[in-house]
């Protein structure tokens, strides 16, 4: 039964029908190298590359009798050959097929991986441009610490997401490779030549050396950077998460008209795409952990590690396929409020600027000592008492005869916080910075929409 979190190319890549696929193609492209080394005939070669070819029922068919999928699949095609079928698989132990195979499948889930990166890219980038000069408190322990914009915190986003593309390119790239040297791994049948032959047939390079299966280290490297990504889409939806609680409401995942929160609460709006991606994400970065153990294999190798490989290694790039797409969904459709930002931002009162008017006191020749006091000790009577920071600080004496009102209300200016979110920005994106700012007018045409 398909996941019904599994996306359709997805589930191509995995069906038995391509996996089998796939180990044909590996088959077929070993017994042509063989020929035109003079090691298989040239008309077997060809029967074989013309005829081969096999019913998934009927594999598993034999397959429940002999035990055995490999077995089950040379016998299968065998059946459809004829007489030739004696050079098919000429050579090869199961692995030389199975882990070459299973790197072009790989393969096949990395290309549609790294689209999907491309695209929560391109979201990203989009939506930081919309927000750049959009004010909001950033927050450090949950706290109100100093302003940021909303473009600032998705420009985030983007980099660690460019960060991603990156190690997945890296651990794609070392995936992809084949191996035929046999059983324990030394060539006994075939030779290192000819290993170099079939995998270039294949798109593949041919690992260095290997024991009976490609060392399981390139695959938890895989899993892991996997489990990286979806830490960041997680990351992600759970910041959303919170922005979306109604004491805070700043931002919120769509909902629909026809949309339902609670069965018991008409009025609830819950951010339920966004505790999928963080409740799916964990079950990518578990995978990882089983990857990390595939690695130790008895001596030349053990199969603790297939029956594991069977699940995490279609549910993981599944799974990364399905969460990067809601990502992408979650973060393209969110409602954003602004004037929301701005009263959470005014909430305590000119509290937020308490660094730098420690600064700016520190500047005018107090020691840091007393700056940090004497604004502490107003910024606490603010907390306590509920007043005005900026009001309380104007009537201290011992701060307004040491400051000018002038640097006072300059330690004040929003814009004098955020006047480095441009460099910043110019970092992140660099020539692409103007990319963003066509697509800026659509969605802020959108935005109003959904309101």
């Amino acid at each position: 039964m398909i996941p019904r979190y599994t996306r359709p190319e997805m589930a191509r890549i995995w069906s038995d029908e391509n996996r089998f696929r796939t180990w044909l193609a590996v088959e077929v492209a070993a017994t042509e190298t063989l020929a035109a080394a003079g090691l298989v005939p040239k008309d077997a070669a060809r029967a074989i590359k013309e005829r081969a070819d096999f019913r998934v029922e009927r594999i598993h068919e034999i397959e429940a009798e002999v035990r055995h999928d490999v077995i089950a699949f040379t016998t299968a095609v065998a059946e459809i050959v004829g007489p030739h079928a004696r050079w098919f698989h000429y050579g090869l132990t199961s692995n030389d097929v199975v882990d070459t195979a299973q790197a072009l499948l790989i393969k096949q889930a990395s290309e549609v991986i790294e689209k999907d990166l491309q695209k929560l890219s391109d979201v990203l980038q989009s939506r930081a441009w919309e927000f750049k000069d959009t004010p909001m408190i950033g927050r450090t322990h949950g706290v109100h610490a100093e302003p940021i914009t909303f473009g600032f915190k998705i420009a985030n986003w983007y980099s660690e997401t460019q960060r991603n593309i990156a190690r997945f390119r890296a651990a794609a790239e070392d995936m992809r490779v084949g191996k035929f040297s046999g059983a324990v791994g030394v060539f006994a049948h075939l030779t290192p030549e000819l290993e170099e032959k079939i995998c270039s047939r294949l798109g593949l390079k041919p690992a260095a050396v290997s024991s009976q299966v490609i060392q399981r280290d390139r695959h938890a490297a895989y899993l892991a950077t996997l489990a990286v990504i979806c830490s960041t889409l997680d990351k992600i939806a759970t910041e959303l998460r919170h922005l979306q609680r109604t004491e805070v409401r700043e931002a919120e995942e769509f909902f629909s008209e026809k949309q339902k929160g609670s069965s018991a609460m008409p009025h609830k709006r819950n951010p339920v795409n966004a505790e999928q991606i963080s409740g799916l994400s964990r079950v990518v970065r578990s995978n990882a952990q089983a990857g990390f153990e595939n690695v130790a294999l008895w001596h030349e190798r053990d199969i603790s590690h297939s029956s594991v490989e069977r699940i995490i290694l279609p549910d993981s790039t599944t799974l990364a396929d399905y969460l990067l797409n809601r990502t992408a969904n979650l973060v393209d459709t969110m409602f954003v409020y602004p004037e929301r930002m701005r009263a959470n931002l005014e909430s305590t009162h000119g509290l937020i600027f308490s660094g730098q008017l420690l600064l700016d006191l520190v500047e005018h020749g107090v020691t840091r000592e007393d700056a940090y006091r004497v604004v502490q000790s107003n910024a606490m009577r603010a907390w306590k008492e509920g007043l005005n920071f900026h009001d309380l600080i104007l009537a201290d004496n011992e701060i307004t005869s040491r400051v000018p009102r002038q640097t006072i209300e300059h330690a004040f200016d929003l814009d004098r916080q955020l006047k480095n979110v441009d460099k910043i920005f110019a970092r992140v994106f660099g020539d692409g910075a103007g990319k963003g700012s066509s697509a800026n007018a659509q969605k802020k045409s959108r935005q109003e929409k959904k309101k």
